[in-house]
């Protein structure tokens, strides 16, 4: 508290600024929040899932501390690459964005992720889209060449700022094939033209799709207005993605801030190893909640700074797993109680206040669970426990009932349940694959089912399948 007695603001690091800054929402009864969501072509691996929980706990503290919050996660579902995945399948986009955005919603709820209050689908705004590149065009800074809009980077003097890159370096000592329909070598994509395969709109520079960075401008200002209060997503966003909301948001309304605090959370590495397919080392969510329940997966993704890189290891989830048991533990010693009207305890809010400091947050729960544990005194007991939920709850953990919760993370899971239709698929692009004679192709996906615990064997009336724990006939 100040001498005021007003709230001390949380503080958060602003990439933009290079530093933690005190926010404050230009409007306190409506705080805006923007987070980059997943691209929605396969299932969610470890380091979707790392923003997703990292701004579902921000979002949490914002809402306590300020009430009204307007939290947006998009959903990108139109790409190259979903393009590729539905023409192998042979089917609409919409048939593989749906799937995996149902897969992605059941994830991140066994990760203990709230939904936002919005999430808007790129193919849902196209008339947005249309609207804002038309508008700068009008102003400026945008152009139409040989069936393209490019957004023309010389025309926005603060190209830049964000990533800490200068303009005229950017490209310095780079082999780059540049476009010959561009003004500049930085310009980059607004609006493409789409062929007869390709998933298309109409417009006026005629039938095509959005560029990647002019979705989440659009979206931005559809649902939260020209100007938002904090924009997040992974690091590696910052540049192109971010950078280019940035000047498209700013440029399209007449150099009115886009916005005023950008977080961003650092990599996930797999023992060591950046995560890739050519490594094998991508570990899908869906996998390692066959290890563990997913409150422990979420407390391994907390455990090391969010601006810091994490380092995913067998040993920090055993952790993370050993840590909930103990919490569980001590919460199980006294009946269920009611937690409606407690509020969360002021070190743990003050910790996470400081950029989301979940190390101080998370060692100040432990000891409210040793006062827990220690005390004799019923209604101090009882009191505890309400802190303790109260508290870890915006850290989106404790939250279930203990006898349950201790019986989960007491033995780990022998198995996921099977999605057969996504076998099967997994199947027939294999199946497709190795009669176009790619076989590198065929053997990745093969390798993919592997991973997932799924052995093939092919007979001559077709390709079975079987999981490792059933026997092969």
């Amino acid at each position: 508290m100040t001498v005021a007695g007003q709230i001390e603001p949380i503080q958060l690091y602003n990439t933009l600024a290079r530093g933690k800054q005190p926010f404050v929402p230009a409007n306190p009864e409506r705080v805006t929040l923007y987070v980059c969501g997943p691209t929605v072509y396969n299932f969610a691996h470890i380091g979707n899932a790392r923003p997703a929980v990292v701004f579902d706990m921000l979002a949490r503290l914002l809402r306590h501390r300020h009430g009204r919050l307007v939290y947006a996660r998009n959903f990108t579902d139109v790409d190259d690459k979903i393009n590729a995945a539905a023409q192998e399948a042979g089917v609409p986009i919409s048939v593989i964005t749906d799937r995996y955005i149902d897969a992605y919603h059941t994830d991140m709820r066994a990760l203990c992720v709230a939904e936002p209050d919005l999430e808007p689908r790129v193919t849902e705004h196209i008339p947005d889209i249309i609207s804002l590149v038309s508008k700068l065009i009008e102003r400026g800074h945008a152009y139409e060449a040989e069936g393209h809009v490019l957004f023309h980077v010389a025309s926005y003097a603060g190209y830049g700022a964000l990533s800490g890159r200068r303009p005229e370096d950017m490209l310095a000592g780079a082999r780059v094939e540049v476009a010959p329909y561009k003004r500049d070598p930085l310009d980059f994509v607004l609006w493409k033209p789409s062929d007869a395969e390709q998933p298309g709109w109409d417009s006026p520079w005629g039938r095509g799709r959005p560029g990647w960075h002019i979705e989440c401008s659009a979206m931005v200002e559809r649902h939260l207005g020209r100007t938002i209060d904090i924009h997040g997503g992974g690091q590696d966003l910052i540049f192109p993605h971010h950078e280019n909301e940035i000047a498209q948001g700013t440029c399209a309304h007449d150099g009115e801030p886009y916005c005023h605090t950008w977080v961003h959370n650092s990599f996930v590495t797999v023992d060591g190893q950046k995560m890739s397919k050519s490594l094998g080392n991508v570990l899908l969510v869906r996998d390692l909640l066959a290890q563990a329940p997913g409150e422990a997966i979420r407390l391994a993704l907390l455990s090391t700074h969010y601006r810091q890189p994490l380092d995913w290891n067998d040993e920090r989830l055993e952790a993370s797993r050993r840590v909930l048991l103990r919490f569980y533990k001590s919460l199980a010693q006294v009946d269920a109680i009611s937690t409606a009207q407690t509020p969360p305890d002021a070190v743990v809010v003050a910790a996470l206040g400081n950029d989301l400091n979940v190390s101080a947050a998370l060692a100040r729960l432990h000891q409210l669970a040793g006062q827990l544990d220690a005390s004799c005194v019923e209604d101090e007991r009882r009191e505890l426990k309400s802190t303790l939920l109260a508290s870890a709850a915006l850290l989106g953990l404790l939250q279930q009932e203990p006898a349950q919760a201790i019986a989960e993370l007491a033995s780990k899971r022998e198995s996921a349940p099977i999605d057969a239709a996504w076998v099967d698929a997994l199947i027939a692009q294999r199946n497709q694959a190795r009669g176009r004679r790619e076989f590198e192709r065929a053997d990745d996906l093969r390798d993919q089912l592997l991973r997932a615990g799924i052995l093939l064997e092919d007979k001559p009336d077709g390709t079975h399948w079987y999981s490792q724990s059933e026997q092969l006939s």
